[in-house]
């Protein structure tokens, strides 16, 4: 069964955002998407600097089954990508909540109130 903490918000498209303390947005893949997944063997990153809408293709996320688009979950601008995930793209199986892909600059941090909380993320994917 995965896991949802309790400390973050979910994309029907599986991400998840953190609000960070700094106000940034860091962004990831539910443990429900890394296990449909299966082996992740590569990551496409955004570029810094980057303006993102809310939904819209982020970068992507291949394994040995399949390739799949991340999309943003809230609008905002790259201020950061996970460059660990270039040499160690598995990280995101072994750890899908300590490895963000990438971190916004939010354009408006209440737009996380429009996603799920865990327990209807839970309940969407159960």
């Amino acid at each position: 069964m995965s896991t949802t903490p309790n400390d973050r918000r979910y994309a029907k498209s599986h991400e998840w955002a953190h609000l960070e303390a700094d106000g940034s947005v860091s962004v990831g893949i539910s443990d429900h998407a890394q296990e449909a997944l299966g082996d992740v063997v590569f990551v496409e990153l955004p570029q810094v600097g980057k303006q993102l809408a809310a939904g819209q293709e982020a970068g992507v996320v291949e394994s040995v089954k399949a390739a799949s688009d991340i999309y943003a979950p809230i609008a905002g601008q790259v201020i950061a990508v996970n460059e660990a995930l270039q040499d160690s793209p598995e990280q995101l199986n072994s750890e899908p909540y300590q490895s963000w892909i990438f971190r916004l600059k939010p354009n408006d941090a209440s737009e996380l109130d429009n996603l799920l909380d865990s327990s209807a993320y839970q309940a969407s994917i159960d």
